[in-house]
């Protein structure tokens, strides 16, 4: 069932129980009789940059409804070492794991842009989905669209170039923050793209002097969209035609 047969409710038109207006895409599309089965359980949240939601092998106690900002999906290894497997913006949740049947997050999911949202607790949805089938339809999409990006990233990191896969991830991060700037460093780059910070200052220069980005302080600002997708390897086009062929953008 696509994405695109729901009724999309206009931002502002729902609110969660402390009275704040709902803004993720998930909340707005599913129906009302559905909404209001799960609206005295959201709790409104700040969600600061570099908090962590989940970490690896612990028990999804909550999930979360993204209004604005974006959350890093990270693989962690034994060693500490870290890499970025997938982003969730307001066009998902996070806790993808709860609608397939899972009860542990295999992966560290951190706030990498503040932003805020609405936050329940995860044996509240699990109960609520036994009586809502559309809001399961919706969320098993968008856990299909998380093992999607994982298996694209998977193979980014291995066969694309840096400048490559800089592109791609900036584009990614602004379709989910709907903002020009970035307030992100080269450091936090590196670490989410598993590399060191001056192989990402190398190729963040090369993008500033063909005029696609520049950087500002704390921030990366796009300066030219048409150009960051020619830089882009092909895998941005995959994910995102899959994003609009599951109707979650």
């Amino acid at each position: 069932m696509s994405g695109k047969n729901f009724r999309v409710a206009p931002t502002g038109e729902r609110t969660n129980a402390d009275g704040k207006p709902v803004k993720n895409r998930v909340l707005l599309a599913m129906p009302d009789n559905e909404y209001e089965l799960l609206r005295a359980d959201l709790t409104y949240v700040d969600l600061p940059s570099h908090l962590s939601l989940h970490e690896p092998t612990q028990n999804i106690e909550f999930v979360y409804f993204l209004n604005r900002g974006m959350v890093s999906q990270v693989v962690v290894t034994k060693d500490g070492r870290t890499v970025e497997v997938g982003v969730v913006g307001n066009e998902g949740y996070v806790g993808a794991g709860l609608a397939a049947g899972l009860t542990r997050s295999s992966v560290r999911e951190i706030i990498q842009i503040a932003g805020d949202g609405s936050r329940m607790m995860g044996n509240a949805l699990e109960t609520i989905l036994r009586s809502a089938p559309q809001l399961q339809r919706m969320l098993n999409r968008h856990t299909g669209l998380q093992g999607m990006q994982v298996a694209q990233t998977a193979a980014c990191n291995r066969l694309h170039d840096i400048q490559e896969r800089l592109s791609r991830w900036l584009l990614m991060t602004q379709d989910r923050v709907d903002s020009g700037v970035l307030p992100i460093t080269h450091d936090f780059i590196a670490t989410m793209m598993g590399t060191d910070r001056s192989t990402v200052s190398l190729a963040a220069s090369v993008m500033q002097e063909l005029g696609i980005i520049e950087y500002v302080r704390g921030a990366v600002k796009i300066v030219n969209r048409r150009k960051l997708e020619q830089s882009a390897c092909e895998c941005y086009g995959v994910i995102k035609e899959f994003e609009d062929d599951l109707g979650l953008r």
